[in-house]
């Protein structure tokens, strides 16, 4: 088990102090762990480990075994009318003609390393599952916020419209606008709520390790730094996805090999001993037997060599779009901050607005049309700002994580060597 994760810390560097990062606005690096390896296809990668490992045994093995043959007669002598008993035994076992052993072994041992791929595929998948989610949660609780703080603006400003009513400065009408808005932004507030608590439900039935918690820090985002060279870079040196395409094409060139080596038949060695005559003669002796084929076996060989080119092609073409799943995670990245910096300078200007126009009512030098219009305007700029702010961080982890700079992806606690 150590040897596999050095193996795979090697394939799959990533920087000593991303287990130790703090990033505020994200689970504890302990829940994720813990999240990652109670994940059904992990756990399901992991008896896959198991499986590999098993088949390497019987790889190294070998299909051959020993054959027992037994038979039982009666001669009968036509001169003297005699009839004696007969038998003989014999055991036998086809030998595997050198250099075969070898690329069995190797097979088996590709095996493993391509189960170990796909359990390290099967973390990522989750990781960033467990990442969109918690997302999803982060947009859907804060939405929630804002129309918690709209409701109680609106509702301060409905009680300062009574008042103006009461004190004969404002029309009736104004109170039944104002509690009109403080009604719509009610309604608006309990789908987000309903829209955080399916999140929520979401994150326990898929990840039920994690806990949400009741506060989250908002993390400002910060720029995508390096250039996109250096994103595909790592995120091609690590990507799992990457490494099953190459081993199973290795897999299929050594079974190619394989059925070329096969061409020449393993012959069968066997050890035979006879009674005949009634036990008058007793013999022993040593056979051979040496299949001959009639072009089955050139045609299997044929059939594995094609295999093993639509692996390799298989293979570049896997290349090819995870290069552009880099450029579009890049891309992601930098225009989602791009995104934000212009939501959050909207978002300050139109918020300012909003205030002036409410400390204008109160001293009667506005309308309150005017007022919840600049509200409206407000809480909608606001609510851009925050999902952009979220979008811009989820897509900034994104990055991080593909590249396996965010959580230690090669890591796992279970131990499937045994």
């Amino acid at each position: 088990m150590k040897k596999r994760l050095i193996l795979l810390a090697a394939l799959f560097p990533f920087p000593a102090l991303a287990a130790d990062a703090s990033y505020p606005d994200l689970p504890p690096l302990s829940q994720v762990e813990a999240a990652l390896n109670s994940n059904l296809n992990v756990m399901t990668a992991e008896t896959g480990i198991k499986v590999e490992q098993a088949n390497q045994r019987r790889w190294e093995a070998g299909n051959h075994e020993f054959n027992l043959r037994m038979g039982a007669a009666h001669r009968h002598v036509v001169n003297t009318e005699r009839r004696v008993p007969e038998w003989d035994v014999a055991l036998e076992r086809p030998i595997r003609l050198p250099g075969k052993s070898g690329i069995d072994s190797s097979i088996g041992a590709e095996g493993v390393a391509h189960a170990e791929f796909v359990l390290g595929d099967s973390r990522h998948e989750a990781g960033r599952q467990l990442l969109h989610l918690w997302f999803n949660w982060q947009r859907a609780r804060a939405q929630a916020g804002q129309w918690q703080q709209q409701v109680d603006i609106l509702t301060q400003q409905a009680a300062m419209t009574e008042k103006r009513l009461a004190a004969g400065d404002a029309p009736r009408m104004e109170l039944n606008q104002a509690r009109a808005a403080v009604a719509q932004a009610a309604v608006a507030l309990q789908q987000a709520r309903v829209r955080t608590e399916t999140a929520a439900s979401e994150i326990a039935r898929q990840f039920p390790d994690l806990a949400l918690p009741p506060q989250i820090q908002q993390a400002e985002p910060q720029p995508v730094g390096h250039d996109l060279s250096y994103w595909r870079t790592r995120i091609l040196d690590s990507n799992h996805e990457l490494g099953m395409a190459q081993s199973e094409a290795r897999i299929q060139q050594l079974k190619a090999e394989r059925s070329r080596a096969d061409r020449t038949a393993d012959p069968t060695i066997g050890l035979r001993y006879s009674s005949e005559m009634g036990g008058n003669e007793r013999v022993t002796g040593v056979y051979m037997v040496v299949p001959f084929s009639f072009g089955v076996r050139e045609a299997v060989a044929e059939g594995a060599t094609y295999r093993a080119e639509i692996a390799a092609e298989r293979e570049s073409a896997v290349r090819r779009r995870l290069e552009q799943d880099a450029l579009n995670a890049y891309s992601q990245g930098v225009g989602n901050f791009e995104t934000w910096k212009q939501a959050h300078e909207a978002a300050t200007g139109v918020r300012e607005n909003a205030d002036l126009m409410a400390r204008a009512y109160g001293l009667g030098e506005s309308s309150l049309s005017d007022v919840l219009t600049a509200r409206r305007l407000a809480l909608e700029a606001a609510l851009t700002e925050t999902v952009a702010q979220l979008d811009a961080n989820e897509a900034h982890y994104r990055l991080l994580l593909d590249a396996h700079m965010l959580w230690p992806l090669d890591e796992h606690s279970g131990d499937a060597s045994r």
